[in-house]
């Protein structure tokens, strides 16, 4: 199984779906066609995750796994989102008062829907159609505006919720791995859910994007290469077994134009942010065997990249803290079931460090915009099922473990 399906396999196993994308849905070979030039400045090809895929360290015994600093790092945990049958990936506002985020509710979609949850009132609203799947959201910086991935255009949306809430009633077993369905397009809406545009437009899977904090700019993943130009017999036979290999990041203007690609690396780009100043980006880059995943940065025009991790494991949902100081992340590196959180300052110079230790999987953490409150997505509720966390951050704390 590719490491990127294993990262996702472990939200999806325990929370049915998952992460930054993913879908309790057999893996297609699905994924959008590159329309940007790549920039002149940026080398092609981009240098591999220099992890190996061969080695896989053996689980780790509690003397092993080193201090715990949970109980230091993190303060007044909570469950934030208690309704609905699963939630993950929530990202707040630039005020820290609202958190945009995906959620699984009863009904006749058996996909993630995109909420708002108001941080002050308590209250909840959707803001994604409810037709299709849905990832990825964002709340944009400065205008009443949200930025999600979703599918509800594709014409086959309604049955295949049909046929997913059939399989799932059935006894029928199944991996899970994240679906890169080829209908995937990022969508800008009104904070109300209306007014609609697509922003991507392009044949295949256009995801994980996220606002520059200014607005002005969006970054992406997208496999649009794939449709873009014919494909040898090799890179064929690649995408049909693997739809991410051809994934890449790109830039667009807020209103989806003037689109150009900053990495052209083969295997897995994705899950781009951009640091609080706009100057640097944060990555996951999967090996091109996708087996295993490491966490990188760059400047945001695509220059000095840099790979901080070599866990050669599952290494991904990286994000800034809004200091600049450090990046925090998820990792399996202490065992295949077992993803902690993780921080290491931004030019690697120091060993990670290890932030959580309570049972359960703990990813995609985010930082409040002032850098004093968390969130993540973590499997330590009651049953076992994904929902999201937060909790008050110590910083001091950080800095000093990270020797700052």
């Amino acid at each position: 199984m590719h490491a990127h399906r294993l990262g996702i396999l472990c939200f999806s196993v325990l929370s049915l779906v998952a992460c930054s994308q993913e879908t309790p849905v057999a893996s297609s070979a699905s994924q959008e066609p590159a329309t940007a030039a790549v920039a002149a400045d940026v080398p092609a090809p981009d240098g591999a995750a220099g992890a190996t895929a061969a080695y896989t360290p053996p689980a780790a015994s509690p003397a092993e796994e080193g201090p715990l600093y949970e109980s230091e790092l993190l303060l007044n945990t909570h469950q934030l989102i208690t309704d609905g049958k699963r939630s993950g990936e929530g990202y707040f506002s630039a005020d820290g008062n609202r958190l945009i985020y995906q959620a699984e509710v009863e009904g006749d979609n058996p996909f993630y829907q995109i909420f708002v949850r108001d941080l002050v009132a308590g209250t909840t609203s959707r803001v994604s159609p409810g037709i299709g799947l849905t990832t990825c959201s964002w709340i944009h910086p400065t205008q009443d505006l949200v930025l999600f991935s979703s599918t509800h255009d594709d014409p086959d949306a309604v049955g295949k919720q049909q046929r997913e809430i059939a399989m799932r009633e059935s006894a029928v077993q199944r991996g899970y791995a994240w679906d890169y369905d080829e209908h995937y397009e990022i969508y800008q809406a009104n904070t109300d859910g209306g007014g609609l545009v697509n922003l991507s437009n392009a044949r295949g899977y256009d995801a994980e994007g996220s606002y520059s904090s200014d607005g002005q700019t969006i970054i992406f993943a997208s496999n649009r290469e794939a449709y873009n130009r014919p494909l040898s017999q090799a890179e064929q036979r690649l995408f049909e077994d693997d739809a991410s290999y051809f994934m890449d990041l790109y830039l667009m203007d807020a209103d989806g134009g003037n689109v150009r690609q900053l990495t052209q690396s083969p295997g897995y780009d994705g899950g781009p942010f951009f640091s609080a100043d706009n100057q640097q980006i944060v990555w996951r880059r999967f090996n091109p065997d996708g087996n295993s995943a490491e966490i990188w940065t760059m400047n945001a025009d695509g220059t000095n990249q840099r790979q901080l991790t070599d866990s050669a494991m599952v290494s991904w949902g990286p994000y800034f803290h809004p200091s600049g100081d450090y990046i925090i992340y998820s990792s399996n590196v202490l065992g295949h079931a077992n993803f902690e959180l993780f921080m290491v300052d931004t030019l690697g110079e120091h060993a990670p460090v290890r932030v959580t230790n309570t049972e359960g999987t703990d990813i995609l953490p985010v930082f409040s915009p002032t850098g004093d409150k968390m969130a993540w997505s973590s499997t330590r509720t009651a049953d076992g099922t994904s929902q999201i966390f937060m909790a008050d951050w110590n910083h001091a704390r950080a800095l000093d473990l990270l020797g700052q």
